[in-house]
């Protein structure tokens, strides 16, 4: 675990904010961040570093690492992500990436569970290209795992973290399940060790967990990888041969490069059903089902059924975590957003705060639904101090209070069917996690028709201890679609929000690019 000098409230190097940790891994966690002076995001890499008096082996790291980014960029474009800066602060070394416009494997695989073999061929010959083309060159990448793979809804996927091994401290490895045998004993390794962690990237995505476990410490985990034989793979289908020849202890006894392309071109072309149910989802998409049909007008008056409810609970509002107490039934139509979408979606060109896409137009009641149209936004600073962008037209339906303790702000406009809801508490518990599952979610089970999707997720926001819950709920007959969001300040004090919208209407770009924008430009008052 990286133990260096870090704050969230200072500049890296003077130029980058720390703003969300994204994935964290031994000795080293990645950031989602923002590059103040050129007005883009980035993504930040924390590795610790052994003492180096004269800084020499740090100015060797941070050529290394530049020297390789820049070589694989030119062999592989657009398939590994550039370092634009390395520098190293109180024994820290911090690599600074252009910001990819997607999400970790790591991040997707914990939110979707298991891929389908013929998804997880496709994403193992993307690997292995950008493999291949280090390998002909010399460059092994060495710490290949899911926190190093960005998946994106359009493209190939990316790789980051060439050129960072042997920068970190011990234990060896950042991701010791997905090290090889070799590098479990501290030996000099090669390509070989590339693909032992493609096998295991492979194992994981079809089978939903690592092909040898974490255990209660890395030494622990890097034993276990050298020493005990392989459970056998049960969902990987015709990817098993591929898995368990890639998986051999033996470096000198795994597949070959050629080998392994021919078996996934194989997979990939050869089962046509398989491949038109492997499909990848966006980071939101495919979580909720929906209804056929939402009029505007019905979502109109979901929608105000949901601000009316807010009001009647104001008195409870201080009692919960930043979510609020006003988990009714009803109240399903208040969002919270989750942690699958913490991560930002601005292009490497754009500031952190979106700038106006495609001109919206006004919508009419016989209009199509407003999340299938491209938003613009606007910065909105509320009357409590707290700011967000916001769609275009947006404004406080209701703000609900209780003297200094807490209060809730409804967000939306007419005739739109979505809402954020925006509640600030200062009784707020020391584990959002608990909140959720304790107070809030007893509340929504009350109303006979919640669903939760998927477990009660610890996150972290903008630097923030944080927890998610999704869930599903019917309002005035029609089925909607909520994320949420605690996060705690200290002393108390925490926010929640929540983003409703028509389970029907989930999946829509429009839909996912309004909430990715709310999660990354939402700052608290003493932001």
């Amino acid at each position: 675990m990286v133990k260096a000098h870090t704050s969230t409230h200072e500049l890296v190097a003077g130029r980058y904010r720390l703003l969300e940790v994204l994935h964290r891994e031994t000795n080293r966690i990645c950031w989602y961040g923002e590059d103040v002076e050129a007005g883009r995001p980035c993504l930040l890499t924390q590795i610790g570093l052994p003492p180096d008096p004269d800084g020499e082996s740090s100015r060797r790291a941070i050529a290394r690492v530049i020297r390789m980014s820049e070589t694989m960029r030119l062999l592989c474009p657009g398939r590994v992500a550039s370092v634009v800066d390395a520098v190293e602060e109180y024994g820290t070394l911090w690599t600074v990436t252009e910001w990819i416009e997607g999400t970790s494997l790591g991040e997707v695989l914990e939110r979707e569970g298991t891929f389908n073999y013929v998804r997880a061929a496709r994403i193992g010959l993307e690997l292995l290209d950008v493999l291949e083309s280090g390998h002909g060159e010399g460059i092994t990448h060495g710490e290949l795992s899911p926190g190093q793979v960005f998946v994106r809804d359009k493209g190939p996927v990316v790789v980051t973290g060439f050129g960072l091994t042997g920068a970190t401290l011990a234990p060896r490895v950042s991701a010791p399940s997905y090290a090889s045998p070799e590098q479990a004993r501290d030996e000099r390794i090669g390509p070989a060790a590339d693909l032992w962690a493609l096998g295991a990237m492979l194992y994981t995505m079809v089978e939903g967990r690592p092909p040898f476990r974490d255990r209660d410490s890395p030494e622990t985990t890097l034993k276990g990888v050298d020493r005990l034989p392989l459970r056998s793979p049960v969902r990987a289908g015709p990817l098993t041969q591929t898995v368990q020849g890639l998986l051999r202890k033996n470096s000198r006894e795994r597949l070959s490069r050629q080998v392994i392309r021919e078996a996934l071109t194989r997979i990939v072309t050869e089962d046509p059903e398989a491949a038109l149910a492997s499909a990848p989802r966006s980071r939101l998409r495919g979580l909720a089902g929906g209804g056929p049909g939402w009029s505007r007008r019905t979502m109109a008056a979901g929608t105000a059924l949901a601000v009316v409810t807010v009001a009647v609970a104001v008195v409870a509002v201080a009692r919960e975590l930043p979510g609020g107490a006003d988990d009714s039934a009803t109240d399903a139509g208040t969002p919270r957003p989750s942690a699958s979408v913490s991560a930002p979606a601005a292009q490497p060109s754009q500031a952190p705060t979106p700038t106006p896409t495609a001109p919206s137009p006004t919508p009419t009641p016989t209009s199509a639904s407003p999340s299938a149209q491209q938003p613009q936004f606007q910065h909105y600073t509320s009357p409590q101090g707290f700011s967000v962008s916001l769609p275009e037209g947006w404004e406080a339906l209701s703000t609900t209070k209780q003297d200094d303790l807490a209060y809730r702000v409804v967000l939306g406009a007419k005739g739109d069917p979505r809402s954020l809801a925006v509640t600030y508490s200062t009784r707020v518990g020391d584990d959002p996690v608990a909140v959720w599952r304790d107070d809030v979610e007893p509340r929504l089970k009350q109303s006979g028709d919640y669903q939760r999707i998927g477990e009660i997720r610890a996150t972290t926001y903008q630097g923030r201890e944080a927890a998610d819950l999704e869930w599903l709920a019917t309002v005035d007959g029609t089925r909607v679609h909520t994320l949420g969001r605690g996060f705690l300040l200290g002393s108390g004090e925490g926010f929640s929000l929540r983003w409703t919208t028509p389970a029907s209407d989930w999946d829509d770009d429009a839909n996912q690019q309004t909430l990715d924008t709310i999660l990354r430009t939402f700052r608290v008052p003493s932001d």
